[in-house]
């Protein structure tokens, strides 16, 4: 992919004489085929200084300022350019992320005309026409998730008149809600929105752990109990249909609508993982340490630990993050999609942390040299490789790449002491809300703690949803999607590429 070519700097507000000095080693370093990324671990400043290589890196991938792009999105979906829609809203959370953990705030105008940009005016729900072709719930959900982040950590206000990062998220979840479905499985969200995409009889976990990851802090933030119930729906979903093993807690990644959800995929992704860990994490914390949701986050942040860190390495390796359903030990087959997991598994594990102190003894250990073995994958320009567990770089680059390393060294910055935890409305809060976001009919304002969300509220919404869809798109369409489901099911069945999105879903 052509990359925009930039000097080699930092921006100039984090520098300070020691690390302009460092700039200079680090440059001259470059020609050695040994050298790596310079980090001490145990200094906050070194941290934000290779964070900052790391984020000028990573910027390089972006080019929605440029004259005739589009802001907020990474160039794509192929064939335009490798990274589909929603890799975007992981950029710009990244970045929130970014700013929280070294308060530079160098990029923080470019990341919220991006946020603001793509939330869909004047829905702001997240859920742009020109993307529909490959809007799936976890698409739209990334965008909500990182409009969340910015609400918890305080990040710079949209002016007047523009979507508001509180009232962002609670659109997605809104629309999420809405499309509920008990119809087949006994409920759960699809995979994709519109039923003409492959992958709509696909019921899968990562849809259903952000909305979970949603409610669960909207919950914390608006002191809101609806919130938190539908988030333990989804809990109680996820382990009635099998997706998560109550005995072993594996998440594993979805089933079919066409078998009732049994025929359950048992790959794993550690970003599905760590997103139900983080949710785990806010309601323990919501509600005040109740023991199931204790139980709940023991238990699977052990797990996502032993599945997704290679912490008992074979011999030649390290210790470090690694996605065991692609990154094989004899080849790396990992989609574009599955090159950026890493970098969420590290943030939302350390901010968990926050939420549920008694498991940072556990994680962050394990976070840390995860980190140290990264570091041993970057140049000392900030470039950064995919595979940890090397030693070394291994010239596999891209947007993903960058942001794994870049969540990477944030997530050590956790413990700072002034690294604060998520705020909420009566805490600290100052994004303002609209509990009828994304829904039809008139918006209220915005008074602290959001409406109940209602049964009929969401049958109305359901009724009208669906017959703007009958209206547009026709019974040709519906035939041709049904179609469309068959054969996509087929192709899964068989193990072969999904056609419309960069995933691969294998039978075990």
């Amino acid at each position: 992919m052509p990359r925009r070519q930039v000097s080699f700097s930092i921006p100039v507000e984090e520098c300070h004489i020691t690390t302009m000095l460092s700039t200079v080693v680090l440059a001259l370093a470059i020609t050695s085929t040994r050298a790596v990324l310079n980090v001490d671990l145990d200094s906050a400043d070194s941290i934000r200084f290779a964070a900052g290589l790391v984020a000028s890196k990573l910027m390089d991938y972006y080019h929605g300022e440029e004259p005739g792009q589009t802001p907020g999105i990474l160039p794509g979906p192929p064939p335009a350019g490798p990274y589909y829609w929603w890799e975007g809203g992981a950029l710009w959370g990244t970045m929130v992320d970014y700013w929280h953990y070294t308060h530079s705030q160098f990029y923080n105008d470019l990341t919220l005309r991006a946020l603001v940009y793509q939330a869909n005016p004047p829905h702001n729900d997240y859920m742009p026409p020109n993307w529909t072709a490959s809007l799936g719930n976890d698409d739209q959900g990334f965008w909500g998730m990182s409009a969340m982040l910015a609400a918890e950590t305080t990040f710079k206000n949209p002016p007047p008149g523009q979507p508001q990062w509180l009232a962002l998220a609670q659109a997605v979840f809104n629309t999420q809600a809405e499309r509920w479905d008990t119809r087949y499985c006994n409920g759960g969200l699809r995979w994709q929105i519109p039923l003409s995409n492959n992958g709509y009889n696909y019921k899968n976990s990562i849809a259903n752990a952000i909305f979970f990851n949603l409610g669960a802090r909207l919950a914390r933030y608006t002191n809101n109990r609806t919130y938190a119930e539908w988030a333990g729906k989804t809990w109680d979903w996820m382990e009635g249909v099998g997706y998560i093993d109550k005995e072993n807690w594996n998440v594993y990644d979805g089933g079919h609508v066409e078998g009732n959800c049994t025929d359950i995929n048992r790959a794993q992704f550690s970003y599905t993982a760590a997103i139900f860990v983080q949710g785990c994490g806010f309601l323990y914390n919501y509600t005040n340490g109740e023991q199931k949701w204790r139980d709940r986050l023991e238990g699977l942040t052990n797990r996502t630990l032993n599945n997704f860190f290679l912490s008992q390495p074979k011999a030649g390796t390290r210790p470090a993050a690694m996605e065991p359903s692609c990154e094989l030990e004899e080849r790396n087959q990992c989609t574009t999609d599955m090159l950026s997991f890493k970098g969420y598994l590290h943030r939302w594990m350390a901010q968990t942390t926050q939420m549920a102190p008694f498991v940072r003894e556990v994680v962050m250990p394990v976070l840390r040299e995860s980190v140290r073995s990264m570091a041993e994958s970057c140049l000392p320009d900030g470039t950064c490789g995919f595979r940890w567990n090397r030693g070394q770089y291994d010239g596999n680059t891209g947007a993903g790449q960058q942001m794994n390393a870049l969540g990477a060294l944030v997530s050590l910055l956790v413990e700072q002491p002034e690294v604060k935890e998520a705020v909420t409305a009566k805490n600290g809060g100052t994004s303002a809300g609209d509990p009828n976001a994304g829904r039809e009919g008139e918006v209220g304002e915005w008074e602290g703690e959001s409406e109940v969300i209602t049964d009929a509220d969401r049958v109305g919404a359901a009724v009208v949803t669906i017959l703007m869809v009958g209206t547009v798109m026709g019974m040709m369409i519906w035939v041709s999607a049904t179609t469309g489901e068959e054969e996509e099911y087929a192709r899964v069945m068989r193990g072969e590429k999904k056609k419309g999105k960069d995933r691969v879903i294998e039978r075990t």
